[in-house]
C-alpha cells in the first residue's frame, strides 16, 4: 500500500510534525487580520496590511528556494523559522504604534514565511531518487496535497477558537508553533544534499521557461478560484444571516479536496502526468460549472462539496510536472516560482470578484471562478495539443540518470536528515 511505504521511508514522526510545521503559515493571514482590525478598528487597513504580507509572501519564495538550492533547505529553513518568529514578535509590538509601523511589521511577516509545503516536495523528491522508488512519488505528493488541505481548515478554525481569548492569542500561537513545530521540522526534514559543490554551481543549469510558465500560470488560475469561492462563501453567509456558516463551508470545500487528494495515490502508473493535468484540469472547470449552476438551481453548499472533489488532483498534477522539468539543482526554486502564484491569484480574484459581488451577489463572485477555470482548461488544451510529446511546453519524463546520481552521492540517512 502506498501510504504505508511513505511511513517506512519517512520515519513516522516525520507526519505529524510536519502537519503542524505548515499551520503556521495557514493561520497566518487571518491573523494578521485579527490582530491589526483589533488594534486599529479597521477592517479597510487591516485588508491592506493582509494584502501587503500576501504579496509579500509570493515575492519571497523564489528567491528563498534558490537559496535553498544553493546553500541547503537545512540552513535557509531553520533561518526562515527564527527570521519568521521575529517578524510576528514586532507586529506584536508595532500593532500598538503607528499604522505605518503595522504595514511594515506585516510585509516583514510575509516576507519571511518559511517555505514549508514548497521545501517539503522537494525533500520527498530527492529522497524518492535516492531511493530509486519514483513510483511512491505520486503518493507523497498526494499525501502533501490532502495535509495542505487540512492545515487550510484546520489553521482558520484554531485562529477562530483562539480569537475568543484574545485577538493577540493566534499571534502567540503562530510563534509557539514556528518554534516548536516549523524550526525543528526543518532541521529534520531538510537534506544537505541540496547543497551543490562549488563545480555545480558554477555551472547552474537553466530551467525551461516554457514549461514553467505553463504551469505558474495554471497556479495563478488555481490561486483566483480559491480566491473567488472565498469572496463567494462569504457573500453567501452575509445573504443568510449567519456569518459562521463561511467556515464551515470553506471548511467542506476543503475536506473534500483533501479527500480527493489523497485518493489520487491509486491512479494507475499508466495515467501519465500529462493526461493528468489536462483531464483535471477539464475535471476543475466542471467542477466550477456545477458550483454556478448549483448556487442557481439547487443547494449552495451541495454544489460545493461536489465542486471541491476537482481541486486537489488539479493541482497535484502541477506539482509532479513541476518537479520532472525542473533539473535536480534547481527543484526548490521551481517548486517555490510554482507556489508563489498561488497568493498572486487569489489577491487578484479576491479584487474581481469583491467588486462583482457587490453588484451581483454569490453568482457574481462564482462567475470569476467558472471564467478562470475556462481559462484554466484552455491552458492546458492548448499547451498538450502544441507539445505533442515533445517536452517543450509540457515536460513529462523520467528524471534523467544524471539528476538520479546527485542525491546519492551521500548515504541515505544523510538525506532524511538523520
Amino acid at each position: 500500500m502506498s501510504y504505508r511505504s511513505l511511513l517506512r521511508v519517512a520515519g513516522v514522526g516525520f507526519f505529524p510534525l510536519g502537519f503542524l510545521a505548515r499551520l503556521p503559515y495557514a493561520a497566518s493571514a487571518l491573523s494578521t487580520l485579527i490582530l491589526l482590525q483589533a488594534a486599529t478598528h479597521s477592517y479597510a487597513f487591516a485588508g491592506l496590511a493582509g494584502a501587503a504580507q500576501s504579496i509579500t509572501t509570493a515575492m519571497s519564495g523564489p528567491p528563498l528556494g534558490g537559496l535553498a538550492d544553493r546553500y541547503g533547505h537545512r540552513s535557509v529553513g531553520a533561518a526562515a523559522a527564527i527570521a519568521n518568529f521575529a517578524a510576528w514578535a514586532t507586529l506584536l509590538v508595532a500593532s500598538h504604534g503607528t499604522r505605518e509601523g503595522m504595514l511594515v511589521a506585516a510585509a516583514l511577516v510575509g516576507l519571511s514565511q518559511p517555505q514549508v509545503a514548497p521545501l517539503v516536495r522537494v525533500y520527498w523528491s530527492r529522497l524518492m531518487r535516492s531511493r530509486n522508488e519514483h513510483q511512491l512519488l505520486s503518493a507523497a505528493l498526494s499525501y502533501e496535497a490532502s495535509a495542505d488541505e487540512i492545515s487550510f481548515v484546520a489553521g482558520p478554525a484554531l485562529v477562530g477558537l483562539l480569537t475568543s481569548v484574545s485577538p493577540f492569542a493566534p499571534a502567540v500561537a503562530i510563534m509557539i508553533l514556528t518554534a516548536a513545530c516549523t524550526f525543528p521540522f526543518a532541521l529534520r526534514q531538510a537534506d544537505r544534499t541540496s547543497r551543490q559543490p562549488s563545480s555545480v554551481r558554477s555551472g547552474k543549469p537553466h530551467l525551461p521557461r516554457r514549461p514553467l510558465a505553463v504551469m505558474v500560470l495554471a497556479m495563478v488560475a488555481m490561486g483566483a478560484i480559491f480566491g473567488a469561492v472565498q469572496t463567494a462563501v462569504t457573500v453567501y453567509a452575509d445573504e443568510i444571516g449567519d456569518p459562521a456558516a463561511s467556515g464551515l463551508l470553506y471548511a467542506e470545500f476543503g475536506i473534500g479536496s483533501a479527500l480527493s487528494g489523497f485518493a489520487c495515490a491509486w491512479l494507475p502508473q499508466r495515467f501519465s502526468p500529462r493526461l493528468r493535468y489536462v483531464s483535471f484540469a477539464a475535471a476543475l472547470f466542471a467542477g466550477m460549472l456545477v458550483l454556478f449552476l448549483g448556487a442557481r438551481t439547487a443547494s449552495f453548499p451541495v454544489a460545493m462539496a461536489l465542486a471541491s472533489f476537482t481541486v486537489a488532483p488539479y493541482m497535484i498534477s502541477l506539482y509532479a510536472l513541476t518537479e520532472r522539468l525542473a533539473p535536480a539543482e534547481r527543484t526548490a526554486v521551481a517548486i517555490t516560482l510554482l507556489c508563489a502564484g498561488g497568493p498572486l491569484g487569489t489577491a487578484g480574484a479576491q479584487a474581481v470578484s469583491g467588486g462583482l459581488a457587490g453588484t451581483h451577489g454569490v453568482h457574481g463572485a462564482l462567475l470569476v471562478a467558472l471564467t478562470v477555470a475556462a481559462g484554466a482548461f484552455l491552458l492546458a488544451l492548448v499547451a498538450f495539443l502544441a507539445d505533442r510529446g515533445r517536452n517543450v511546453w509540457i515536460v513529462d519524463r523520467a528524471p534523467d540518470s544524471q539528476a538520479l546520481s546527485a542525491p546519492s552521492a551521500r548515504p541515505v540517512q544523510e538525506l532524511e536528515g538523520s
